[in-house]
């Protein structure tokens, strides 16, 4: 069987013009060669795979054939030409510095310079990966590099060019080598394909070569893989399979969906992409090169910046016309900040998820922001026209806002009016409301006298006192709705936890009292709170109907009674000390016990 060697090495460049993609490159060294005038140092840098050691090969070779040609290019038939295709060349040395990075192997190879070539004019000194010297190994080099004998020259290959020190990149002559573009791939592929006898589909050879990210040497490594695959067939369904790339009909049909702002069909078809087993993160770094490309495909001028088929292009020009320029920049911002946050985050799924969420409702007509939801521009004015009503005509507003088709906003109206517990509307997005003065209900207009207050949180008509103190102590009891949910004393603790946090800030000190009260189920549905002494007592008493109304609302039964009771003598307990729940702990659990002792903790 014939020894099979990789299509990377077999189809390596063994001239200047079989380099691809670096032509400005290989003409100037070309032209050094047929000019005799040449550096003693030059530093080839570039990404990985786009021919930085194999140009330093061939310019080596060149440089000592004792019969170049006119084009500057070796003859390959002089002996020196012939040891070197052989592998036998006293003339070129290679050295990984990845490998070969102390002082000792800089010296080593100092102490070669020293000895002339025997064949040829020059002995060349390849380093590759010069990077990863180290700074003792650099300052060493850096003595011959500045001064070497007439007949070295020294080629210096590196990924990572801001890595070598200044005073080494100053002495050299520095040949920047570019990425491969994926037209220049694709050539380079075809030609392989064919000597190889392998047939393919040209949409396969351009994922490949968007594969390989500018790399030849990434590209016929992945074309190896995809041709054993597929068995001498490359099609583009077998290649995105064996490459597990996602299908670019994805992109598009998510584009096209947040166009139409179909948020469940996304869904679905997300859902769809991660069952397949694509990551979230995946999807959304590929979703943000296609936007991208879709941007650049709406001028004329941006056309040439896209790396892909002329077929691919078209579809790109298509969705392009479609998708407005607002939109796009948009979605790229939302998706970037996905990016940023994706690492970070606990539930990357919901991440993902939210992120196409607002991006389906980037072109939503009544919204200004992307994840607007609900209209809260609407929900907003509503909710200041409220501030400035009385409480009767507030109940007015709320039905009429009913009827407007915004049940959310005049349910939970009502329940402010009623006493209960509705959050504040938040300013993170808004939606227009582009009803005229004619269009809306008569009773909702602003009328001057009593205010509310700030509306949404329970106790914050507390805050003042006057003509708002008498709106507090006459609010009605909430209606009975005919709700009767059970609930249980642990539900009961919660909720009442729940409610003193949302005290307002004047209502600190009595709302850190309250928590610390424990209030009971006597006879289902009714309650009981016991106070320690009177003056709380009293000054609970006076918010009764508010406590009794938000914890009604929160348990979901109506029927609920709160009755308030001054503690008996031996139902007052003390407050334990800080000290005292302390070294309870320590007693009852034994294990914290040993391990106070063991770390000498003591309460601070």
């Amino acid at each position: 069987m014939k020894e099979y060697i990789v299509s990377a090495r077999k189809y390596r460049p063994m001239s200047f013009d079989a380099v691809v993609g670096q032509t400005a490159l290989t003409t100037t060294l070309k032209n050094a060669v047929k000019s005799g005038k040449l550096a003693h140092a030059y530093l080839f840098c570039g990404p990985r795979g786009v021919g930085k050691t194999t140009c330093a090969r061939i310019f080596a070779k060149a440089i000592n054939c004792q019969h170049p040609t006119d084009d500057g290019e070796a003859c390959n038939e002089c002996e020196s030409c012939k040891a070197f295709n052989e592998q036998r060349s006293y003339n070129i040395f290679e050295l990984d510095a990845a490998s070969n990075n102390s002082v000792e192997n800089i010296k080593a190879l100092m102490e070669q310079t020293r000895i002339p070539p025997q064949v040829g004019r020059y002995k060349v000194f390849i380093i590759d990966e010069v990077h990863m010297l180290s700074t003792a190994a650099f300052n060493a080099f850096l003595k011959t590099l500045e001064e070497p004998p007439a007949h070295v020259i020294f080629i210096l290959a590196t990924t990572e060019k801001h890595k070598i020190l200044p005073t080494i990149i100053s002495r050299c002559q520095i040949y920047d080598f570019e990425r491969m573009t994926v037209p220049n791939i694709v050539k380079q592929l075809k030609m392989v394909a064919a000597n190889e006898g392998i047939t393919y589909e040209e949409e396969a050879l351009n994922v490949i070569a968007e594969k390989a990210d500018g790399g030849m040497r990434d590209a016929l490594s992945v074309f190896d893989q995809a041709a054993s695959f597929c068995q001498g067939d490359i099609t583009y369904q077998k290649v995105i399979e064996d490459l597990n790339v996602l299908d670019a009909d994805n992109y598009f049909n998510i584009i096209d969906l947040c166009l139409g702002n179909k948020t469940a069909d996304v869904m679905v078809l997300l859902d769809n992409i991660i069952n397949k087993g694509f990551d979230g993160s995946h999807l959304i770094s590929g979703l943000a090169v296609h936007v991208r490309n879709v941007l650049m495909a709406k001028d004329e001028q941006t056309l040439p910046l896209l790396q892909t088929s002329e077929r691919q292009a078209e579809r790109y020009k298509e969705q392009a016309k479609k998708c407005p320029a607002a939109f796009l920049y948009k979605a790229l911002k939302i998706m970037n900040d996905c990016d940023i946050n994706y690492r970070q985050s606990g539930n990357k799924r919901l991440l993902v998820e939210l992120t196409l969420i607002e991006m389906s409702q980037i072109t939503q007509p009544d919204d200004d922001s992307a994840a607007s939801g609900r209209g809260p521009k609407r929900l907003k004015s509503l909710f200041k026209r409220l501030k400035s009503a009385r409480p009767s005509e507030a109940k007015q507003v709320a039905e009429a806002e009913a009827h407007d088709g915004d049940g959310g906003s005049a349910a939970a109206v009502k329940a402010v009016v009623a006493g209960g517990t509705v959050a504040e509307p938040t300013p993170a997005a808004h939606h227009d409301d582009n009803r005229t003065a004619a269009a809306r209900p008569a009773a909702a207009s602003p009328l001057k006298g009593l205010k509310l207050g700030k509306i949404g949180k329970t106790f914050d008509n507390l805050r003042r006192r006057g003509e708002e103190k008498a709106v507090i102590e006459s609010v009605e009891d909430v209606k009975d709705t005919g709700q009767r949910n059970d609930f249980t004393d642990e539900q009961l603790q919660m909720q009442w936890v729940a409610m003193c946090n949302r005290m307002p800030r004047e209502m600190t000190g009595i709302a850190a009292r309250m928590k610390n009260m424990t209030p009971r189920i006597t006879d289902f549905p009714n309650v009981e709170l016991v106070v320690d002494n009177q003056i709380l007592l009293d000054d609970i008493q006076k918010i009764k109907g508010r406590i009794r109304n938000t914890l009604a609302m929160a348990l979901k039964n109506t029927a609920m009674t709160l009755n308030l009771r001054l503690a008996k003598p031996e139902e007052i307990k003390r407050i334990p000390t800080n000290r005292e729940r302390f070294d309870e702990l320590k007693a009852g659990n034994k294990a914290f016990g040993m391990l106070a002792e063991q770390l000498g903790l003591e309460l601070n």
